[in-house]
């Protein structure tokens, strides 16, 4: 899963793939309804790459939260954000984050973290599957080191 040509736009709802480059814009086209328009170099352009969520320890990567959603929620979308309580919200972030840094990270960063998954796997961009087989072989290479060293 590739997150950094996913983009949030400061101001605009909804997510947006970066679509092209023109000379002093981005092309970018809305995952919500597929339109595609231009992304300014004054707005506040962010790819979903570059966002973490602070934690108890070092900083979560928005990909390593999202995962964690997905294990949480079984593959499934999650109640729509929209319609939870703020107590509701807290209790899920909890549940997927146990170690969310509960004085930084605000309810409405949980909201939109909530709304951008279920988005993201409406539109069928969260695959984790590729990072499963390479966690398998790795494991399968430890597994084979430590073989080897007994002998």
């Amino acid at each position: 899963m590739d997150l950094s040509k996913i983009l949030s736009i400061a101001g605009k709802s909804g997510l947006y793939r970066l679509a092209g480059e023109a000379k002093n814009n981005l092309v970018v086209e809305s995952l919500m309804d597929g339109k595609k328009g231009p992304a300014f170099s004054h707005e506040r352009i962010s790819s979903l790459q570059e966002i973490s969520i602070y934690t108890t320890g070092e900083d979560l990567p928005l990909h390593d939260a999202l995962k964690k959603i997905f294990e949480m929620a079984g593959g499934q979308k999650v109640e729509s954000p929209k319609k939870m309580s703020s107590a509701r919200l807290k209790e899920l972030f909890k549940k997927a984050i146990p170690d969310y840094d509960e004085d930084s990270v605000y309810v409405s960063d949980m909201k939109k973290v909530f709304l951008w998954y279920n988005m993201l796997l409406e539109k069928e961009l969260l695959d984790f599957s590729e990072e499963k087989k390479e966690e398998e072989k790795m494991a399968d290479k430890a597994e084979e080191q430590a073989a080897d060293d007994k002998k």
